[in-house]
Protein backbone atom coordinates (compact mmCIF):
# COMPACT_ATOMS: atom_id res chain seq x y z
CA UNK A 1 0.00 0.00 0.00
CA UNK A 2 2.75 2.40 0.90
CA UNK A 3 4.51 1.71 -2.38
CA UNK A 4 1.28 2.36 -4.31
CA UNK A 5 0.75 5.65 -2.49
CA UNK A 6 4.27 6.73 -3.28
CA UNK A 7 3.81 5.90 -6.98
CA UNK A 8 0.49 7.77 -7.07
CA UNK A 9 2.01 10.80 -5.39
CA UNK A 10 5.10 10.88 -7.60
CA UNK A 11 3.52 12.68 -10.59
CA UNK A 12 2.05 15.34 -8.30
CA UNK A 13 5.39 15.90 -6.60
CA UNK A 14 7.11 16.14 -9.98
CA UNK A 15 4.58 18.69 -11.26
CA UNK A 16 4.85 20.73 -8.06
CA UNK A 17 8.57 21.08 -8.58
CA UNK A 18 8.26 21.92 -12.28
CA UNK A 19 7.81 25.73 -12.05
CA UNK A 20 10.87 26.19 -9.84
CA UNK A 21 12.96 23.97 -12.07
CA UNK A 22 11.69 25.76 -15.18
CA UNK A 23 12.50 29.23 -13.81
CA UNK A 24 15.90 28.04 -12.62
CA UNK A 25 16.77 26.74 -16.08
CA UNK A 26 15.40 29.76 -17.90
CA UNK A 27 16.76 31.18 -20.12
CA UNK A 28 18.93 28.58 -21.81
CA UNK A 29 19.01 30.28 -25.22
CA UNK A 30 18.92 33.86 -26.58
CA UNK A 31 15.71 35.88 -26.15
CA UNK A 32 14.15 37.68 -29.11
CA UNK A 33 13.31 41.29 -28.21
CA UNK A 34 11.03 43.02 -30.70
CA UNK A 35 11.28 46.79 -30.91
CA UNK A 36 8.27 48.18 -32.84
CA UNK A 37 10.18 50.94 -34.65
CA UNK A 38 12.96 51.16 -37.21
CA UNK A 39 16.55 50.98 -36.00
CA UNK A 40 18.25 54.17 -34.90
CA UNK A 41 15.45 56.04 -33.16
CA UNK A 42 14.92 56.83 -29.49
CA UNK A 43 12.83 53.76 -28.75
CA UNK A 44 15.47 51.57 -30.37
CA UNK A 45 18.19 53.18 -28.25
CA UNK A 46 16.18 52.54 -25.08
CA UNK A 47 15.66 48.90 -26.01
CA UNK A 48 19.29 48.21 -26.86
CA UNK A 49 20.58 50.03 -23.78
CA UNK A 50 18.36 48.05 -21.43
CA UNK A 51 18.69 44.62 -23.03
CA UNK A 52 22.48 44.84 -23.13
CA UNK A 53 22.61 45.07 -19.32
CA UNK A 54 19.52 42.91 -18.75
CA UNK A 55 21.07 40.06 -20.71
CA UNK A 56 24.02 40.04 -18.33
CA UNK A 57 21.68 39.80 -15.34
CA UNK A 58 19.92 36.81 -16.94
CA UNK A 59 23.12 35.18 -18.15
CA UNK A 60 21.79 35.07 -21.70
CA UNK A 61 21.83 37.45 -24.64
CA UNK A 62 18.94 39.35 -26.20
CA UNK A 63 18.56 39.55 -29.97
CA UNK A 64 16.96 42.88 -30.82
CA UNK A 65 14.66 42.70 -33.83
CA UNK A 66 13.34 45.99 -35.24
CA UNK A 67 9.84 45.70 -36.71
CA UNK A 68 8.67 49.11 -37.85
CA UNK A 69 5.52 49.81 -39.80
CA UNK A 70 1.87 50.25 -39.06
CA UNK A 71 2.49 52.28 -35.93
CA UNK A 72 3.66 49.18 -34.10
CA UNK A 73 0.85 46.93 -35.36
CA UNK A 74 3.15 44.50 -37.19
CA UNK A 75 5.43 44.11 -34.18
CA UNK A 76 2.51 43.71 -31.80
CA UNK A 77 0.95 40.96 -33.91
CA UNK A 78 4.26 39.08 -34.08
CA UNK A 79 4.69 39.29 -30.31
CA UNK A 80 1.10 38.32 -29.55
CA UNK A 81 1.30 35.22 -31.79
CA UNK A 82 4.63 33.98 -30.40
CA UNK A 83 4.90 31.02 -28.06
CA UNK A 84 4.42 32.18 -24.44
CA UNK A 85 7.66 30.57 -23.29
CA UNK A 86 9.63 33.71 -22.43
CA UNK A 87 11.80 33.62 -25.54
CA UNK A 88 9.90 36.34 -27.41
CA UNK A 89 9.36 39.71 -25.74
CA UNK A 90 8.39 43.11 -27.09
CA UNK A 91 9.06 46.67 -26.07
CA UNK A 92 5.53 47.98 -25.77
CA UNK A 93 5.18 51.73 -25.58
CA UNK A 94 2.59 54.47 -25.41
CA UNK A 95 1.55 54.02 -29.06
CA UNK A 96 1.15 50.22 -29.13
CA UNK A 97 -0.52 49.99 -25.71
CA UNK A 98 -1.96 53.45 -25.14
CA UNK A 99 -2.89 55.90 -27.86
CA UNK A 100 -3.40 53.53 -30.82
CA UNK A 101 -5.88 51.29 -28.98
CA UNK A 102 -7.83 54.44 -28.09
CA UNK A 103 -7.92 55.85 -31.61
CA UNK A 104 -7.95 52.90 -34.02
CA UNK A 105 -9.43 49.47 -34.53
CA UNK A 106 -6.46 47.15 -34.11
CA UNK A 107 -5.93 43.49 -35.08
CA UNK A 108 -4.77 42.76 -31.52
CA UNK A 109 -6.11 43.32 -28.03
CA UNK A 110 -3.54 45.39 -26.08
CA UNK A 111 -4.59 43.81 -22.78
CA UNK A 112 -5.84 40.26 -23.45
CA UNK A 113 -3.19 39.33 -26.02
CA UNK A 114 -0.18 40.22 -23.85
CA UNK A 115 1.52 39.43 -20.55
CA UNK A 116 2.89 42.55 -18.79
CA UNK A 117 6.49 42.06 -17.68
CA UNK A 118 7.46 45.49 -16.35
CA UNK A 119 7.93 49.18 -17.01
CA UNK A 120 11.27 50.51 -18.24
CA UNK A 121 10.71 54.22 -17.86
CA UNK A 122 9.11 57.35 -19.23
CA UNK A 123 9.83 60.81 -20.53
CA UNK A 124 7.50 63.80 -20.34
CA UNK A 125 5.99 65.77 -23.16
CA UNK A 126 6.75 69.46 -23.06
CA UNK A 127 4.45 72.27 -24.13
CA UNK A 128 6.57 74.54 -26.31
CA UNK A 129 5.86 77.69 -28.31
CA UNK A 130 7.59 79.64 -31.03
CA UNK A 131 10.30 81.58 -29.19
CA UNK A 132 9.40 84.71 -31.16
CA UNK A 133 5.93 84.90 -29.64
CA UNK A 134 5.34 87.25 -26.67
CA UNK A 135 4.83 84.29 -24.34
CA UNK A 136 7.08 83.65 -21.35
CA UNK A 137 4.96 81.38 -19.16
CA UNK A 138 1.74 79.38 -19.01
CA UNK A 139 -0.38 82.32 -17.87
CA UNK A 140 0.76 84.36 -20.87
CA UNK A 141 0.15 81.35 -23.14
CA UNK A 142 -3.49 81.11 -22.00
CA UNK A 143 -3.95 84.87 -22.40
CA UNK A 144 -2.44 84.73 -25.90
CA UNK A 145 -4.81 81.92 -26.88
CA UNK A 146 -7.73 83.96 -25.65
CA UNK A 147 -6.64 86.92 -27.75
CA UNK A 148 -6.11 84.77 -30.85
CA UNK A 149 -9.17 82.52 -30.89
CA UNK A 150 -9.47 80.68 -34.17
CA UNK A 151 -6.05 81.83 -35.34
CA UNK A 152 -3.72 79.68 -33.25
CA UNK A 153 -2.56 76.33 -34.60
CA UNK A 154 -0.46 73.49 -33.24
CA UNK A 155 1.54 70.75 -34.91
CA UNK A 156 1.77 67.08 -34.05
CA UNK A 157 3.72 64.02 -35.16
CA UNK A 158 0.51 62.69 -36.71
CA UNK A 159 -3.19 62.21 -36.06
CA UNK A 160 -3.71 59.99 -33.03
CA UNK A 161 -0.13 60.39 -31.79
CA UNK A 162 0.67 61.29 -28.20
CA UNK A 163 1.68 64.77 -29.37
CA UNK A 164 -1.81 65.17 -30.85
CA UNK A 165 -3.82 63.75 -27.95
CA UNK A 166 -1.90 65.62 -25.26
CA UNK A 167 -2.72 68.95 -26.89
CA UNK A 168 -6.33 67.91 -27.30
CA UNK A 169 -6.42 67.17 -23.58
CA UNK A 170 -5.10 70.68 -22.93
CA UNK A 171 -7.69 72.20 -25.28
CA UNK A 172 -10.44 70.30 -23.46
CA UNK A 173 -9.40 71.60 -20.06
CA UNK A 174 -8.72 75.17 -21.18
CA UNK A 175 -11.79 75.25 -23.44
CA UNK A 176 -9.68 77.07 -26.02
CA UNK A 177 -9.82 76.37 -29.78
CA UNK A 178 -6.63 75.56 -31.66
CA UNK A 179 -6.30 74.18 -35.19
CA UNK A 180 -4.52 70.83 -35.44
CA UNK A 181 -1.88 70.48 -38.17
CA UNK A 182 -0.71 66.84 -38.37
CA UNK A 183 2.74 66.05 -39.80
CA UNK A 184 4.49 62.84 -40.77
CA UNK A 185 6.79 62.66 -37.80
CA UNK A 186 8.05 64.91 -35.05
CA UNK A 187 10.94 66.60 -36.91
CA UNK A 188 8.89 68.51 -39.52
CA UNK A 189 6.37 69.50 -36.88
CA UNK A 190 9.11 71.05 -34.74
CA UNK A 191 10.62 72.77 -37.79
CA UNK A 192 7.35 74.53 -38.50
CA UNK A 193 6.94 75.76 -34.92
CA UNK A 194 10.44 77.21 -35.04
CA UNK A 195 9.62 78.76 -38.42
CA UNK A 196 6.37 80.29 -37.19
CA UNK A 197 4.02 78.27 -39.43
CA UNK A 198 2.41 76.86 -36.27
CA UNK A 199 2.59 78.38 -32.82
CA UNK A 200 2.79 75.51 -30.34
CA UNK A 201 3.11 71.76 -29.88
CA UNK A 202 3.67 69.01 -27.31
CA UNK A 203 6.79 67.03 -28.37
CA UNK A 204 8.59 64.54 -26.21
CA UNK A 205 11.31 66.18 -24.16
CA UNK A 206 14.14 64.33 -25.90
CA UNK A 207 13.06 65.64 -29.33
CA UNK A 208 12.62 69.21 -28.08
CA UNK A 209 15.60 69.57 -25.76
CA UNK A 210 18.25 70.73 -28.25
CA UNK A 211 15.86 73.38 -29.59
CA UNK A 212 15.01 74.54 -26.09
CA UNK A 213 18.68 74.86 -25.22
CA UNK A 214 19.35 76.84 -28.40
CA UNK A 215 16.41 79.15 -27.52
CA UNK A 216 14.50 78.33 -30.70
CA UNK A 217 11.63 76.83 -28.70
CA UNK A 218 10.33 78.16 -25.40
CA UNK A 219 9.17 75.54 -22.86
CA UNK A 220 5.98 76.46 -20.99
CA UNK A 221 5.07 73.34 -19.01
CA UNK A 222 5.70 69.59 -18.86
CA UNK A 223 3.53 66.55 -18.31
CA UNK A 224 4.19 64.17 -15.42
CA UNK A 225 4.01 64.34 -11.66
CA UNK A 226 7.49 65.79 -11.20
CA UNK A 227 9.51 68.43 -13.00
CA UNK A 228 11.94 67.16 -15.60
CA UNK A 229 15.54 67.35 -14.32
CA UNK A 230 16.75 68.63 -17.70
CA UNK A 231 14.52 71.75 -17.44
CA UNK A 232 13.98 72.14 -13.71
CA UNK A 233 12.58 75.67 -13.97
CA UNK A 234 9.63 74.54 -16.10
CA UNK A 235 6.54 73.64 -14.01
CA UNK A 236 4.33 70.61 -14.51
CA UNK A 237 0.79 71.10 -15.71
CA UNK A 238 -0.36 69.48 -12.47
CA UNK A 239 1.42 72.27 -10.56
CA UNK A 240 -0.44 74.78 -12.70
CA UNK A 241 -3.77 73.32 -11.64
CA UNK A 242 -4.60 71.02 -14.56
CA UNK A 243 -5.56 67.44 -13.81
CA UNK A 244 -4.82 64.16 -15.60
CA UNK A 245 -1.57 65.48 -17.04
CA UNK A 246 0.63 62.75 -15.58
CA UNK A 247 0.61 61.26 -19.11
CA UNK A 248 4.06 60.37 -20.38
CA UNK A 249 5.89 58.84 -23.34
CA UNK A 250 6.54 55.48 -21.68
CA UNK A 251 8.38 52.27 -22.57
CA UNK A 252 7.81 48.83 -21.09
CA UNK A 253 8.16 45.11 -21.76
CA UNK A 254 5.38 42.70 -22.67
CA UNK A 255 5.22 39.12 -23.84
CA UNK A 256 2.52 36.92 -25.38
CA UNK A 257 -0.53 36.14 -23.25
CA UNK A 258 -0.26 33.08 -21.03
CA UNK A 259 3.37 33.27 -19.99
CA UNK A 260 4.21 31.20 -16.86
CA UNK A 261 4.21 33.26 -13.67
CA UNK A 262 7.63 31.99 -12.58
CA UNK A 263 9.29 33.12 -15.81
CA UNK A 264 7.49 36.48 -15.65
CA UNK A 265 8.72 36.87 -12.09
CA UNK A 266 12.33 36.15 -13.06
CA UNK A 267 12.17 38.57 -15.97
CA UNK A 268 10.64 41.31 -13.83
CA UNK A 269 13.13 40.88 -10.99
CA UNK A 270 16.16 41.03 -13.29
CA UNK A 271 14.70 43.93 -15.29
CA UNK A 272 14.18 45.95 -12.11
CA UNK A 273 17.71 45.11 -10.96
CA UNK A 274 18.99 46.34 -14.32
CA UNK A 275 17.08 49.63 -14.01
CA UNK A 276 18.45 50.13 -10.49
CA UNK A 277 22.07 50.10 -11.67
CA UNK A 278 23.70 53.47 -10.82
CA UNK A 279 24.71 54.21 -14.40
CA UNK A 280 21.42 53.15 -16.04
CA UNK A 281 19.70 56.47 -15.31
CA UNK A 282 22.62 58.24 -16.98
CA UNK A 283 22.46 55.95 -20.04
CA UNK A 284 18.70 56.46 -20.45
CA UNK A 285 19.02 60.21 -19.98
CA UNK A 286 20.14 60.41 -23.63
CA UNK A 287 16.43 60.04 -24.40
CA UNK A 288 15.34 61.95 -21.28
CA UNK A 289 13.91 58.69 -19.92
CA UNK A 290 13.63 58.24 -16.15
CA UNK A 291 13.58 54.59 -15.00
CA UNK A 292 10.27 53.56 -13.44
CA UNK A 293 10.47 49.94 -12.28
CA UNK A 294 7.13 48.26 -11.53
CA UNK A 295 5.76 44.84 -10.70
CA UNK A 296 3.98 43.00 -13.53
CA UNK A 297 0.62 43.67 -11.85
CA UNK A 298 1.31 47.40 -11.46
CA UNK A 299 2.47 47.66 -15.06
CA UNK A 300 -0.63 45.84 -16.28
CA UNK A 301 -2.81 48.27 -14.38
CA UNK A 302 -0.84 51.20 -15.81
CA UNK A 303 -1.51 49.96 -19.36
CA UNK A 304 -5.23 49.70 -18.78
CA UNK A 305 -5.42 53.16 -17.19
CA UNK A 306 -3.49 54.73 -20.09
CA UNK A 307 -5.82 53.19 -22.67
CA UNK A 308 -8.83 54.36 -20.67
CA UNK A 309 -7.44 57.89 -20.38
CA UNK A 310 -7.04 58.34 -24.14
CA UNK A 311 -10.25 56.53 -25.02
CA UNK A 312 -12.23 58.93 -22.84
CA UNK A 313 -10.48 61.91 -24.43
CA UNK A 314 -11.18 60.72 -27.99
CA UNK A 315 -14.87 60.42 -27.12
CA UNK A 316 -14.99 63.76 -25.30
CA UNK A 317 -13.35 65.62 -28.21
CA UNK A 318 -15.15 63.56 -30.85
CA UNK A 319 -11.85 62.98 -32.62
CA UNK A 320 -11.97 61.27 -35.99
CA UNK A 321 -8.72 59.44 -36.71
CA UNK A 322 -8.29 58.10 -40.25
Amino acid sequence: MKRRHILQAAPALWLAGLPAARAQGYPDKPIKYIVPVAAGGGSDLVGRTVTDRWGRALGQSFVVENQGGGGGVIASQLAARAAPDGYTLMQGYVATHGTSPATRKLPYDPVKDFTPIGMIGATPNVLVVDANLPIKDFKEFVAWLGANKGKASYGSAGAGSLTHLTMELLKLQLKMPMVHIPYRGIAPAITDVIGGQTQAMFPGLAAALQHIRSNRLRPIAVTGRQRAPQIKDVPTLEELGLKNFDAMQWYGVVGPAGMPADIVGKLNTTLNQTLAAPDMREKLSAEAVEPQPMTPAAFGQYLQQDIQRWTQLVKAQNLKID
